[in-house]
């Protein structure tokens, strides 16, 4: 989708920003690269490129004399320079008349996932009398905002996502019942499959978690280190995917059960307590949303966190309450998050992003992950909530 110059130039006003520098280079930058419209595989880009869209007046860019059309498909004129020398003069004409301007920048890397602006680069235009703040909410209005086709993609990833999850635990539950042990990798390898059939991409395979391992939130079985499915200990599945095809966006679920009839006092317990945290957090932004006030995402984290805390696992924490979605899966806009970092861009109409507290100890881990969609007067979960931890009905 080509960048909305005209819809930028009135976001900078109500900002009041003298303007939007985009830079990358090399790739260091894949927000603005993706703004740019240089992400689709026909551009090669491995020299500096800045450019400025203004509050007011053409945009205009700088760009390598051996990459001079990568900047061709958006508007305003564009200086071509070749040696050090000629960029230097070329970033000083840039910038010009401007005196405040947003880039990829979060002040004190509070947000690294927007800090993409190297220090030196920042220095040089600190330089030339201008102000950086940080394109946070830049960012999320014109690259993290769903549209209805990206949110249709989500719907449909999802009802696929839960259907391979149910599958799962029925295989899961059928070898508990059968001879043979079915291992953590071997029903990855079976979930993967089912992502092909459901026409679903992912980055990575999912998680497929069992006992202790379940403890570790990023594990990931392997054909060489994986533990057998066994009988009356937690499993944890964390998938997500999107649709094979252009602009869709992620799905992200995650979902617990116990290799039993019954769920132990402990994980149950600790379950309880993060479905309430979920819970929590996700009537928080419904009530901001119908009220149209203002939420940042530290504010979603630390009402979620504070349930956990209350019940006694403060020291069982091990990461932030939820992520952006996009067309990565972890995506652009806000995360929800007071606890690795301090995020505290607002979560806007047309984002979506996951709800998924969890709990960490030496032999289990419980988590539950559901997505949100904020709309322009109201917040929706986007599937089924897991309210109690799954029985898989062996021994």
């Amino acid at each position: 989708m080509p960048l909305d110059v005209a819809a930028v130039q009135r976001a900078l006003g109500e900002l009041r920003l003298d303007g939007w520098l985009l830079y990358d280079f090399h790739g260091s930058n894949p927000i603005a690269a993706k703004l740019a419209g240089l992400t689709d595989g026909t551009h090669v880009t491995t020299r500096r490129w800045y450019y400025l869209i203004p509050a007011v007046g053409e945009p205009r860019g700088v760009v390598h004399a051996i990459e001079r059309h990568n900047l061709d498909a958006l508007p305003g004129d564009k200086t071509v320079y070749a040696d050090r020398r000629q960029l230097d003069q070329a970033l000083t004409r840039l910038l010009g008349g401007v005196s405040r301007v947003a880039m990829e920048y979060s002040p004190g890397c509070a947000i690294p996932y927007l800090s993409r602006v190297d220090a030196g680069t920042a220095d040089a235009v600190r330089q030339r009398g201008v102000e950086i703040v940080s394109s946070g909410d830049l960012v999320q209005q014109f690259e993290a905002v769903w549209s209805a086709a990206q949110l249709a993609s989500h719907r449909a990833a999802a009802e696929a996502l839960y259907r391979i999850k149910d599958r799962a635990f029925e295989a899961a539950a059928a070898a508990l019942a059968g001879p043979a042990a079915l291992t953590e990798y071997a029903l990855q390898q079976q979930m993967a499959d089912w992502f092909r059939q459901e026409g679903l991409v992912s980055d990575s395979p999912p998680v497929v978690a069992s006992g202790r391992n379940a403890g570790n939130p990023h594990y990931l079985p392997a054909p060489d280190s994986s533990s057998a499915i066994r009988p009356d200990e937690v499993l944890l599945l964390d998938l997500w995917g999107k649709r094979a095809e252009t602009g869709a966006v992620f799905a992200d679920i995650t979902w617990v059960a116990v290799a039993g009839r019954t769920v132990p006092s402990e994980p149950a317990r600790a379950f309880r307590a993060v479905a309430e945290a979920r819970d929590a957090a996700a009537a928080l932004v419904e009530d901001a949303a119908r009220a149209g006030r203002d939420l940042r995402g530290w504010e979603v984290d630390r009402a979620a966190r504070a349930v956990l805390e209350g019940a006694g696992y403060a020291d069982r924490i091990l990461h932030r309450t939820g992520h952006s979605l996009g067309e990565q899966v972890h995506g652009n806009g806000v995360h929800l998050d007071d606890y690795e970092t301090h995020d505290d861009r607002r979560i806007l109409p047309g984002t979506g992003f996951t709800i998924e507290p969890g709990l960490y100890f030496e032999t289990f881990g419980v988590r539950t992950e559901i997505n949100m969609f904020r709309g322009a007067c109201d917040a929706v979960v986007t599937g089924p909530r897991q309210m109690e931890i799954i029985t898989l009905g062996s021994s």
